[in-house]
């Protein structure tokens, strides 16, 4: 028997805008929405940055683009406006549920699509009352569960790439010295990450810096005149990240979207928490995780977090 046609299956979108660690949070609804509508055309709403690397998973059709213009700018929204009511999605997963996604209901005219989130009227809503306490993956799963979906577990599989360019040994380690360029709070000092690799260094384990190109100054400053330390930062894709964690002994960094990836891909991961954020809303997921937290993180000595580090590679994480 011949597939369906695109014509005849029913379409369904999601939408998921937020920044990457957001996105890797979202795997195990990702993974659900495609296995209770296996025969559907499934279309992510994203942002540009995530579109090309997400074209790649197994759980979307389609992407489309949100040009995250102004909303006064209705010139800048027009064509979007056209595509969503023009593609006759029959549901829509609103998996943001801010402000902004709960709007692109009033973009449907006509005959609504059935809708999953919190925006008024929706025919699924989340009416769990706790649900802005809960970590983000089980958020969306109680929403999901809420819309009749039975959840089912996502993961990184796809996300691969060949890492030999890098010339890394055996044993390395990956560390994250980069944040929100708009949240300093949420960043170790570098001094103690230079502490941090010198100690990593003396147990045989090579230091390997990672962050984008913005993040360059610090990882720089971290690996300075330091023999078999590596600056990888600005010069790895996001599948590359992936492949890199599968293979290191652990990833230590701050609360940031390479390492929510690292974790998600099996990679002993030790993140460090200010009181900017709440490890128990948006902490890493995956096999082993560990986090060590300070109300302010240059509070946070260089020795509790080797320490951890030490416990972490030997396979006792701890909160």
């Amino acid at each position: 028997m011949s597939a369906p046609s695109r014509e005849s299956r029913p379409r369904v979108l999601v939408l998921k805008l937020g920044a990457l660690g957001n996105i890797i949070l979202a795997r195990d609804a990702f993974a659900t929405i495609r296995a209770h509508h296996a025969d559907a055309e499934i279309t992510l709403l994203t942002m540009p940055a995530f579109a090309g690397w997400l074209g790649h998973a197994p759980w979307f059709d389609r992407i489309l683009i949100d040009p995250r213009a102004p909303w006064w700018r209705l010139g800048a929204q027009a064509r979007l406006i056209r595509t969503l009511r023009a593609a006759g999605f029959a549901r829509v997963y609103d998996l943001q549920t801010s402000g902004r996604s709960g709007r692109y209901r009033l973009f449907f005219t006509g005959r609504q699509p059935e809708w999953s989130g919190i925006a008024p009227g929706a025919s699924h809503p989340d009416r769990d009352p706790a649900r802005n306490l809960l970590h983000d993956m089980d958020r969306l799963e109680g929403q999901l569960r809420q819309a009749g979906l039975a959840p089912v577990a996502g993961d990184f599989d796809w996300c691969r790439a060949a890492t030999g360019r890098f010339g890394l040994p055996a044993r390395y380690a990956l560390l994250v010295p980069g944040a929100s360029a708009h949240r300093p709070e949420k960043r170790w000092p570098v001094a103690h990450f230079r502490a941090l690799a010198t100690a990593l260094l003396a147990e045989g384990i090579a230091p390997v810096m990672i962050g984008t190109a913005v993040e360059a100054e610090a990882t720089r400053a971290i690996a300075a005149n330091m023999q078999g330390a590596f600056d990888l930062a600005g010069r790895t894709s996001l599948d590359e990240l992936a492949s890199l964690g599968r293979a290191a002994a652990l990833a230590i960094g701050n609360d940031t979207g390479p390492m929510h990836l690292l974790a998600a891909v099996g990679c002993p991961a030790l993140t460090l928490f200010s009181a900017a954020s709440d490890p128990a809303l948006c902490a890493p997921r995956g096999a082993r995780v560990a986090v060590r937290r300070a109300p302010a993180l240059a509070d946070l000595p260089a020795g509790a977090v080797i320490e951890a580090a030490r416990d972490l590679a030997r396979g006792s994480a701890s909160g």
